[in-house]
């Protein structure tokens, strides 16, 4: 189960794909005011890798005697809650592409 910190966090990093309006900003081709969906994925799956280092560098300092074990279960636990929210965007993608290919034309 996530803690409330972990939970905190991975809203602060949506809060940074995000803005207010709930339109994707940052860097990328711009398409209507908003940053293109490939750029929007790239960032998040970059988020999820730098997450996943993060998390492999503590275990490898821990493991060295360099890190505290409350670091690397608060960096594995944000690790599992990253991976599994792009998890679960990418099955709402693939759902929704099965339901427009359902769509009569």
């Amino acid at each position: 189960m996530a803690s409330p910190s972990v939970a905190a966090n991975a809203y602060a990093a949506l809060s940074r794909i995000m803005d207010s309006n709930g339109a994707a900003t940052g860097k990328g081709a711009e398409v209507g005011g908003g940053q293109s969906f490939s750029a929007v994925l790239k960032d998040a799956i970059g988020s999820v890798l730098d997450t996943g280092r993060k998390s492999d560098q503590q275990t490898v300092a821990m493991a060295s005697g360099k890190a505290n074990v409350m670091d690397v279960v608060t960096a594995v636990a944000e690790t599992d809650v990253a991976v599994s929210t792009l998890v679960s965007v990418r099955d709402k993608v693939i759902q929704s592409y099965e339901d427009i290919m359902k769509m009569a034309i």
